[in-house]
């Protein structure tokens, strides 16, 4: 049974590894500092956990079911359940291996560059051992969703939906409160607020000031705000009050009608450095972030999360496939 496990999924695992192979290639033959090889060997990393779920997960169990060939592989004395867990086995450790070359070796490639920029967050999910977790979570969804469609085409559509949508959901409501972020309070300084210390408009829609967070070397900033001492945010009625004309000025729009962060005159960059002086008597900057040194706890927290949910999701496909007639 093993055996034909194997010889069913030698076939994508072969495309698998021949992918392995060209990204080792391409990082070898680029230099570090070609920032387009860099982005796309980093999404690479991104796309291939789902990648690997849709061509290589949802047909496992689709394909039998739509060919109607289950019935022989059912009827054997293994049974069905001990027939799906050496195929998600083989094939899941495949996925896994696949996923993880290339991210050691994109990873490898980009450290130089990473450490560097002092930005490591920034790269969060296409480095270290996060996208193990994602193709293994991705290539069992892509079982279920094979287990439950019983066809191959929707169920790879479903597949490549699901796992976009988790890994988005993820990374937007669930990381950011993996571990309750630090606290740093700072005063508000004209000379770094906003865009004026390059001459740009500084105000957006909702909060009425865009603040530069404070430089906090390769941490990752989840949250920038201006309050009072109280706990309050500066709403744009109260800067339109401390800041006459100023902060009754469109949100976003330079003076002169242009749209965005337009370059604004000398004039009124003195008057929003006026402004923001006025401002930080009452107000002060509040930052969220995760320094540092919480980089691997949250890759390992990450790929914990991603290897139980993917064994929640392979339970889920055993429990349909038993139910199939």
């Amino acid at each position: 049974m093993t055996w034909l496990a194997w010889r069913q999924a030698r076939g994508p695992i072969a495309v698998a590894a021949a992918a392995v192979v060209a990204v080792a290639l391409v990082a070898a033959d680029a230099g570090r500092a070609d920032a387009t090889v860099r982005l796309w060997l980093s999404t690479v990393v991104v796309v291939a956990p789902g990648l690997l779920g849709v061509f290589l997960g949802a047909p496992l169990v689709a394909e039998e079911l739509q060919s109607g060939t289950f019935r022989l592989a059912w009827t054997q004395d293994a049974g069905r359940v001990r027939w799906l867990a050496l195929r998600l086995v083989v094939t899941a450790a495949a996925c896994v291996a696949a996923a993880g070359l290339v991210s050691w070796i994109v990873t490898w490639w980009a450290g130089p560059v990473d450490r560097a920029g002092l930005d490591q967050f920034g790269s969060f999910d296409s480095r270290d051992i996060v996208p193990v977790g994602y193709a293994a979570f991705a290539f069992t969804l892509g079982a279920l969703a094979g287990a439950l469609a019983r066809k191959t085409v929707p169920a790879m559509v479903v597949t490549l939906v699901a796992f976009t949508a988790a890994r988005s959901t993820f990374r937007l409501l669930v990381r950011p409160h993996l571990l309750p972020p630090l606290v740093k309070a700072v005063p508000l300084d004209p000379a770094t607020t906003g865009y004026g210390s390059s001459g740009m408009w500084p105000f957006i829609p909702g909060p009425a000031l865009q603040p530069a967070p404070p430089g906090i070397p390769d941490a990752w900033i989840t949250s920038v705000s201006i309050l009072d001492r109280g706990g309050r945010g500066l709403t744009g009625s109260e800067l339109a009050r401390m800041c006459p004309g100023i902060g009754q000025r469109p949100a976003g729009r330079a003076p002169g009608g242009g749209s965005g962060h337009a370059q604004a005159p000398p004039g009124v960059v003195s008057a929003m450095h006026e402004c923001v002086t006025r401002v930080a008597a009452t107000y002060h900057e509040v930052v969220a972030y995760q320094p540092a040194s919480r980089y691997w706890p949250l890759q390992w927290l990450e790929l914990g999360i991603f290897l139980a949910a993917a064994l929640l999701v392979a339970g889920a496909c055993a429990w349909q496939v038993r139910r199939i007639g």
